[in-house]
């Protein structure tokens, strides 16, 4: 699986653990900040990855922010990326299998290192059961995309 990434100043340090552990077993696409710009801003960083996970360059990716809360609301703006900000490994699994999410956010400033390493393994482990009324939701989703 190839794995994109991305993250702010507020979550510089975090992305780079993560890296280091994916990097284990799969093949990780670092988006930015490629060095620590406490002047930068997360829908510049974010961007690049929602562009990559519509397109399927990648197939999920990761984006730290201080809060988690902008880099899902500039995501959520591009079609194609399902992004939310998961606090716990329940929500990591089941946004996957129920609601196929292909972008975890995290809280950099508010999540700490063991957790996110949980989150991000229950993320990359899931499976979305594609099937009745979740493929049926799903679709809806993808609908709204296209209305204006």
């Amino acid at each position: 699986m190839k794995i994109g990434i991305a993250a702010d100043h507020a979550g510089f340090e975090q992305k780079q653990a993560v890296i280091a552990e994916l990097s284990k077993q799969y093949e990780v696409v670092d988006f930015g900040a490629k060095t620590f710009d406490p002047d930068d801003d997360y829908p510049d960083i974010v961007v690049p990855l929602a562009e990559a996970i519509a397109s399927k360059a990648v197939e999920r990716g990761i984006a730290i922010c201080g809060s988690g809360v902008g880099v899902s609301i500039a995501a959520n703006k591009m079609s194609g990326v399902r992004a939310a900000l998961i606090t716990d490994t329940y929500s990591a699994r089941q946004g996957v299998e129920h609601d196929d999410m292909n972008l975890l956010c995290i809280g950099g400033r508010v999540t700490g290192p063991m957790l996110i390493r949980e989150l991000v393994d229950t993320f990359l482990r899931a499976r979305y059961i594609g099937t009745g009324r979740f493929e049926r939701r799903l679709q809806k989703v993808i609908a709204l995309e296209h209305r204006r």
